[in-house]
C-alpha cells in the first residue's frame, strides 16, 4: 500500500493531522492504521426517541439483539472443561459451557420443564441440573435425567436437547448470535477483524473487570466514548498529553467504526507549553493508571536524542520508554512496535455494544448492556493484559460490581485512580444527558459533521436493523 500524502481538509482541525503523526513515527506503522475510511454522512438531526422510547427498546429486543453477533465472554473466563458463563442481555439469557474437546457451546439458559434459569452465575459443573425440579442435562446439552420420569412418558422419543445458539471464537472473544443465517463473525465485522492479529489477543487475559449501573440509555452511554472532543470540558487533565482534536474518525462497513486519538502530544487547545511539559503531565497520569503500565518516562533529565523543538519529541520519548518498560514487565520484544501502537487510544467499536481497543499496551474493553427500561444500562470495563512470556495465561479475574450509590473511584484499587477519575467524569454527564433529552423542545439532537460522525454511522446501522433492512444473510 502506498502511504497517503498528508491532506489538510476543511472539515478537520487545522492542527497536525493524525495521519501526519503516523508518517513521522519512529517505526513503520501498519497499513491498517494509515488507511482512512471516510464517507459522506447526513448532517440531519437525530431524534431522541431511540434513547427514551419504550417502544423503540421493544423494537431493539425484537429486531436488533437476536440478529447481531454479541460479545458473550472471554475464553479465559471458562478455560477448563465444565466451566460455565452466564450471559444476559435484554430479556435473553444464555449459558456458555466449555466442552471436553475444548470447544464452547452456548445454550438458551432455561429449563425445558418450567423455564427456570439453569444457572444464574459462572462456575464449574459436571452436568446442568435445574434447581427447581431437578431436570438434568449433560454438559453437551443432551438430556440426562427427568425426575419422576413415569409422569413424563408423553415426552418419550422427543428431542429434549437444550436449544443452542451459534458460537464463534475470535481473538479470545466468544461471540454468539441467535440468527442462523448471518455470516460468520469475521466476515460480518469486515476488514477490522484482521486488525487485532498483531497484538496476540488470544494470549491476553482479563486482569481488571468492573461493571456499574448507569442512569442512561445504553446508546447514550456508548456514544459518550465515540468521540474525543468532549475532553476539552469533561477531561481537562488529559489535554496536556492527549491530541483530542487531532483524532481521526473512520467508518468501515455497517458494523465497525473507530476513533484514533494520539497520546503524548499537546492538545491543540493548549498553547505556550513545551515538550517537557507533555512528558511531565503524562508521567503524572501514568503513575496512577492501570492502563499505562510500563510506559512511564522516569528520567529527570531529557531522554537521549530528545529535541525540545520537535512537536513530537515527548511522544517519541514516551514510546521508547514503553518499549523498554513493556519488555521488562512482560518479557516480549517490542523493538519493532511503532510509537502509535504503544501510546495511542484506538477506540474500536464493534456494533452494536462492544468496544475492544487494539495496541500493545493493556487493552480497554467496553460492553454496554440495556436495562429493562430505556433509562438505564450496565457498563462493563475490562483491561486485557499480555500474558508474561513463558507463563500460562491466567484465568480471568472475577467481575467487581460497583454499588449503585458509588462512583468508579470505589474500584480505584483495581482500575487505577487516574482511569477511574476519567470514567467518573463521563458518568457525571450521562444521567443529565438522559433526562435532558426528554426536556428538548425540538426532540432532536444536532451533531457535528466530523467529530461525531461515528454516532451518525452507529445510528445509520441501528435504523437498518429497526427497519428490517439488516441482517444480511450468509452467502
Amino acid at each position: 500500500m502506498n502511504k497517503p500524502e498528508p491532506v489538510r481538509r476543511a472539515d478537520r482541525c487545522p492542527a497536525m493531522s493524525y495521519t501526519e503523526m503516523l508518517l513521522a513515527d519512529t517505526r513503520p506503522v501498519p497499513d491498517f492504521l494509515l488507511e482512512e475510511w471516510t464517507r459522506p454522512m447526513s448532517t440531519e438531526p437525530i431524534p431522541v426517541d431511540p434513547y427514551v422510547s419504550p417502544e423503540f427498546a421493544r423494537l431493539e429486543r425484537e429486531r436488533l439483539w437476536p440478529n447481531v453477533w454479541l460479545f458473550a465472554a472471554r475464553e479465559e473466563e471458562l478455560p477448563d472443561p465444565g466451566d460455565t458463563v452466564v450471559f444476559d442481555i435484554a430479556d435473553r439469557s444464555f449459558l456458555l459451557v466449555r466442552q471436553e474437546d475444548g470447544s464452547i457451546r452456548a445454550f438458551y439458559n432455561a429449563c425445558l420443564h418450567r423455564g427456570r434459569k439453569l444457572r444464574t452465575g459462572p462456575g464449574a459443573v459436571s452436568q446442568l441440573r435445574c434447581p427447581f425440579h431437578g431436570f438434568t442435562w449433560n454438559a453437551d446439552g443432551t438430556l440426562k435425567e427427568i425426575p419422576c420420569a413415569w409422569d413424563f412418558r408423553h415426552l418419550e422419543g422427543r428431542d429434549l436437547r437444550l436449544p443452542e445458539v451459534r458460537v464463534n471464537r475470535w481473538e479470545g472473544f466468544v461471540m454468539i448470535t441467535e440468527n442462523p443465517d448471518i455470516p460468520e463473525f469475521p466476515e460480518w465485522l469486515g476488514p477490522a477483524a484482521t486488525h487485532y492479529a498483531p497484538y496476540d489477543f488470544p494470549n491476553r487475559y482479563t486482569g481488571v473487570w468492573v461493571k456499574k449501573r448507569i442512569a442512561a440509555n445504553w446508546k447514550t452511554t456508548a456514544e459518550a466514548f465515540m468521540e474525543a472532543w468532549h475532553s476539552i470540558t469533561t477531561h481537562p487533565q488529559l489535554l496536556p498529553f492527549l491530541g483530542d482534536a487531532n483524532s481521526r474518525y473512520d467508518l468501515i462497513g455497517d458494523h465497525f467504526n473507530r476513533a484514533i486519538t494520539p497520546s503524548g502530544v499537546l492538545s491543540p487547545h493548549i498553547t505556550g507549553r513545551d515538550q517537557r511539559f507533555v512528558l511531565q503531565k503524562m508521567n503524572e497520569f501514568s503513575g496512577g493508571s492501570s492502563m499505562a503500565e510500563g510506559r512511564r518516562q522516569t528520567a529527570s533529565d531529557d531522554p537521549p536524542g530528545f529535541d525540545p523543538d520537535d512537536p513530537l519529541a515527548a511522544r517519541k520519548a514516551l514510546a521508547e520508554a514503553s518499549r523498554q518498560g513493556f519488555a521488562r514487565q512482560y518479557g516480549h520484544d517490542y523493538s519493532h512496535a511503532s510509537d502509535a501502537e504503544l501510546l495511542d487510544n484506538f477506540t474500536y467499536n464493534i456494533f452494536p455494544n462492544f468496544s475492544a481497543w487494539i495496541g500493545y499496551l493493556p487493552n480497554l474493553v467496553y460492553r454496554w448492556l440495556p436495562g429493562d427500561t430505556p433509562d438505564w444500562c450496565t457498563m462493563e470495563i475490562r483491561l486485557l493484559f499480555p500474558t508474561p512470556k513463558g507463563q500460562p495465561r491466567p484465568r480471568a479475574v472475577e467481575c467487581t460490581v460497583i454499588p449503585d450509590d458509588q462512583p468508579f473511584g470505589w474500584a480505584a484499587d483495581r482500575m487505577g485512580a487516574a482511569l477511574a477519575q476519567v470514567f467518573d467524569q463521563d458518568l457525571a454527564n450521562l444521567p443529565h444527558v438522559q433526562t435532558g433529552m426528554k426536556a428538548l423542545k425540538s426532540g432532536r439532537l444536532e451533531l457535528g459533521a466530523y467529530q461525531e460522525s461515528r454516532i451518525r454511522h452507529f445510528h445509520e446501522t441501528l435504523m437498518k436493523y429497526i427497519r428490517g433492512e439488516l441482517p444480511a444473510r450468509a452467502g
